[in-house]
């Protein structure tokens, strides 16, 4: 056995572990703390009551009710658009089967379109209408242009006759596209088959 004087001095080469294990420890404390605030009961927010928007109800247009009061008054069939109010002209009314010149029965009630028109500034469209019945003359190829040259001789009747400004007119054919009713009978078809005049909100 050596001698205790040449014996190396184990506790002090190993005294510095105590200090390494002392910040161990405080570390470990550290995290379980950290981690225990972690895992607190969260708060549960309530969700937020729905919110009800009222929106304002739209005023009354007077330029409209007017307009329609007139109709009525000529007995003019017609209804209201988002867009605007529309007067529904029945073929049979205007023209004859399968041509775009206007019956001169029609003229008086077109004359009592005009005199509306006439006492407002509002843009105009014409519209066109067709049932899918294919059309076979010399005039026309298809419903299409039937459509637009009825609207056509309507815009010239309106404007030439009774002076109404070309600028606030527009036109359009729809052909069979737009059916108001359905096209399996003959008084379906009929009814389809029209010239719509749709008197634009200002």
């Amino acid at each position: 056995m050596r001698p205790k004087y040449l014996q190396a001095d184990s506790a002090g080469r190993d005294r510095w572990m105590i200090s390494y294990l002392d910040v161990l420890t405080i570390l470990l404390i550290l995290f379980v703390a950290v981690a225990a605030k972690s895992l607190e009961t969260v708060k549960i927010v309530e969700p937020a009551k729905s919110i009800q928007i009222i929106l304002p109800k739209p005023e009354p247009n007077p330029l409209r009710s007017e307009i329609q009061q007139k109709l009525e008054h000529y007995g003019l069939d017609w209804h209201a658009e988002p867009r605007g109010l529309v007067v529904s002209l029945p073929q049979a009314v205007l023209f004859p089967p399968g041509q775009a010149e206007i019956n001169a029965a029609a003229l008086p009630m077109v004359g009592h379109i005009a005199e509306v028109l006439g006492q407002i500034s509002n843009k105009i469209s014409l519209a066109g209408h067709a049932d899918p019945v294919p059309i076979h003359n010399r005039l026309f190829k298809n419903n299409w242009e039937l459509a637009a040259a009825r609207s056509l001789s309507l815009l010239d009747l309106l404007t030439t006759r009774y002076g109404i400004a070309e600028s606030r007119f527009s036109i359009s054919s729809y052909s069979s596209n737009d059916p108001r009713n359905p096209n399996d009978t003959p008084d379906g078809r009929a009814s389809n088959r029209r010239v719509e005049i749709l008197i634009l909100d200002e």
